[in-house]
Order: structure tokens, then C-alpha cells, then sequence
């Protein structure tokens, strides 16, 4: 298994026979290095979205046009791209899983907001999500946006991840230290690796809080387009 961070939200995750890009962003994100993305793109076999909001789903359509990839997210969004944008797509919903190549994908609650940007007002995009991933011997819990929730007691104990990739930059998602609280209380994790920080100023800008308060949990501060081998 093979995870590496785009920047922000977005990830690369090779596993089972899949090759997924979760919440491509690269246009206009700073994190993202636009000479590299023909070299991220290679391969995907689907595009995994957690919720609509443009630092997760900027690309994703025109990926899917260019690319001919499914895109796989809620109902709602991924229903009404079909319908109007002609792309192909795999909308599901809360409870529900998927096998893209091999890997299950179950989608599971996260608590946020979820719409894309409208001529005078936001437009409703189903709601948000995060996902347990299973495959190559492992289970990923990707938080997607998110604050702690209770939710994450019986999903912890059902899904047992072992990895966890996590929101937790703060300002729209729980912080360093909520995220610490969360992994602590309702999960086992061996791994845990932060993403939606360092993008803006008004988000963290270093995870050290997080690996201070899990010394038990390797904590892997992704760098950039350098993949992680687990």
C-alpha cells in the first residue's frame, strides 16, 4: 500500500488493485506543486470525493472527462454530475460499501457542510462523508472534514482502523488536539497521518501537538508527493 499526500485533503492511495485520488485539488492549491500532475493522475482508477467544497472537488470533473474515471461519493453529488456533466459515477451513501479492485470502501458520518459554489449562493451537495477503506491487510479511516463526533465510538469499534488520515488542521475541522482526543478515545490506530493543515495561515501549521499527544502511535507527518510505504 502505497499513500501519498497532494497537499491539503488530497491523496493518491494505492491499494488492492486500485489506484484512488481522493479530493483532487491541484488548481490553485498552494501545497500542490502544478508541474506534477500528470505524474500523480497516472493510473488512477477512481476519483473518491468526501463532500463538494472546492479544496476537495476543484478537478474532480474535469479529471473524470479527461480521464474517463468514475467518481465515487454521496448520492446526491455524484448523481447530479452524471446527470448534467455526462462524467461516470458511483453514488452511495452512509453505511453503504463499494469494491473498487479490490478495495472496500464503506462510507461512514462526518459532521460539516457540504455545496459547491452557485452564481449568487451556495448550492446543496449531499452531505459530507468520510470512508473506512479496507484492503491490503488494513483498514484506513479517512476522516474527510470533520469535528470529533460520537459517531466515531461505534465506528472505531466496528471498522477497527488501523490507520487513520485525519482533518485536523483546525478553523474548519477539529484541531491538533481534538483529533489527538478522538484517536485516543475511540480508536486503536498504529498510524496516523494529519492532512488540512499548512495550506492557509488561518490553518496549523505543524502536527507536533498531535504526535506530542499520540507518543504511542506513529505519527507521520506526510511530506508533499513523497508516497508512504505501509
Amino acid at each position: 500500500m502505497k499513500i501519498t499526500w497532494l497537499g491539503h485533503a488530497g491523496f493518491r492511495l494505492e491499494i488492492e488493485n486500485a489506484v484512488l485520488l481522493i479530493d483532487p485539488w491541484f488548481s490553485g492549491n498552494p501545497s500542490f506543486p502544478q508541474d506534477r500532475k500528470d505524474e500523480v493522475t497516472a493510473g488512477v482508477t477512481h476519483l473518491l470525493i468526501t463532500h463538494g467544497h472546492g479544496d476537495h472537488t476543484a478537478d474532480a470533473l474535469a479529471l473524470a472527462k479527461e480521464k474517463n474515471l468514475p467518481i465515487v461519493g454521496i448520492a446526491d453529488l455524484v448523481g447530479w454530475w452524471s446527470e448534467q456533466e455526462g462524467i461516470e459515477g458511483i453514488g452511495f451513501n452512509k453505511g453503504g460499501t463499494v469494491d473498487l479492485n479490490g478495495a472496500k470502501v464503506t462510507m461512514v458520518n462526518a459532521v460539516h457542510s457540504s455545496s459547491i459554489g452557485g452564481q449568487s449562493h451556495p448550492i446543496y451537495a449531499g452531505t459530507e462523508s468520510g470512508y473506512m477503506i479496507a484492503g491490503d491487510g488494513h483498514v484506513i479511516y479517512l476522516s474527510g472534514d470533520t469535528d470529533i463526533m460520537a459517531d466515531m465510538d461505534w465506528m472505531g469499534d466496528y471498522h477497527k482502523p488501523d490507520i487513520g488520515i485525519l482533518a485536523c488542521g483546525g478553523f474548519y475541522t477539529m484541531d491538533m488536539e481534538r483529533a489527538a482526543y478522538a484517536a485516543k478515545r475511540y480508536f486503536n490506530f498504529k498510524t496516523v497521518i494529519p492532512c488540512h493543515y499548512k495550506t492557509f495561515p488561518a490553518l496549523a501549521q505543524s502536527a507536533q501537538p498531535l504526535i506530542d499527544a499520540l507518543p504511542d502511535v506513529n505519527v507521520i507527518e506526510p511530506e508533499v508527493l513523497v508516497p508512504i510505504t505501509i
